[in-house]
């Protein structure tokens, strides 16, 4: 019997967006919706368990839990990179670690959700009508107005389009961004300094790594409009969450539109969920039908490539 865990599974969806039958005989998969935090409640729940599948950074796979995990022999996660697992640790004990495809337009969709969100007072707006309240605000219109990217990449290019198409003006940064690619997808190269003092609506499309680790700072969050709002639909820890709080207490800019954070799930005394100035949501980025049936049946995949002994989707340390 090869037993399969798939973690985390919030929605209690992942039995039924994959076919699982369809591996060989004798495996039996098992879903886990609720969230375990400490790493030998994790050990002992996946100890007799040879197959993981890890939804995101939902639950690292450091050293430590990799050690207690003696039957493990492969660790199936959605997307082809996930910082929370120590890839060289897991090559160490002999793991393999196989990654999948993933859908790229989610996220960027999710983005500009939290930026209309934010500039049209959507959520209280929603909450006012249910309690029989009507107008409590006076929103922004995008036309305009200057959006600022950080990270022009695969999922920042197609947030830039929709900008360019509310007629908003585009710039773009980051460490390696040029002039040229920047024009090439219709925005004007910035500096740092210059987004971060000029931009209305700044949207984070970077991956999480030490580099991008506490990318912007305090000082950062300081050259930013007291009009400007940050979206963040990357990774929590690019930002300095303490003071991101802080500009948001003290008002120092109008808003944030976040869906990821730096401890995950959410904390329920965490001062972000009382602020009124925040559109959050739970890590929905990648939360969609077609890239969970995508994901899920190229992680069914993976594990009967590595059953028949010719692993797929291979992430080297």
């Amino acid at each position: 019997m090869t037993r399969i865990a798939i973690l985390d599974d919030y929605q209690g969806v992942a039995l039924e967006m994959g076919d699982w039958e369809a591996l060989s005989e004798g495996c039996e998969a098992v879903a886990f919706t609720d969230h375990l935090a400490e790493e030998d409640a994790i050990a002992e729940r996946l100890a007799d368990f040879e197959v993981v599948v890890v939804n995101r950074e939902r639950t690292p796979f450091r050293r430590g839990l990799l050690e207690k995990l003696p039957k493990l022999g492969l660790l199936v996660t959605a997307g082809m990179r996930n910082a929370s697992i120590d890839v060289a640790a897991a090559a160490d004990r002999g793991v393999v670690v196989s990654g999948t495809a993933m859908v790229g337009n989610p996220t960027p969709e999710l983005a500009w959700g939290l930026i209309i969100a934010l500039a049209r007072n959507i959520p209280r707006e929603d909450r006012g009508v249910r309690e029989g309240k009507w107008q409590q605000t006076v929103g922004q219109g995008l036309g305009g107005k200057v959006l600022g990217i950080i990270g022009l990449g695969r999922l920042g290019v197609p947030v830039a389009r929709v900008g360019l198409a509310f007629d908003m003006e585009v710039i773009a940064w980051s460490p390696n961004l040029t002039e040229a690619r920047a024009a090439e997808h219709g925005a004007t190269l910035a500096t740092k300094e210059g987004l971060f003092s000029g931009a209305d609506f700044i949207s984070i499309h970077m991956p999480l790594s030490e580099r991008s680790q506490g990318l912007i700072g305090a000082a950062d969050l300081a050259r930013m409009k007291e009009s400007a709002y940050l979206i963040n639909t990357s990774r929590g820890p690019i930002v300095d969450e303490q003071a991101l709080i802080q500009a948001l207490r003290e008002g120092r800019i109008a808003g944030a539109g976040l869906d990821v954070y730096d401890i995950e799930p959410l904390p329920l005394d965490h001062p972000l969920r009382s602020m009124e100035n925040t559109v959050l949501t739970p890590h929905l980025g990648y939360v969609e039908e077609e890239n969970y049936r995508l994901g899920f049946a190229a992680a069914i995949d993976s594990i009967q490539a590595w059953l028949d002994g010719k692993p797929i989707g291979v992430i080297d340390a």
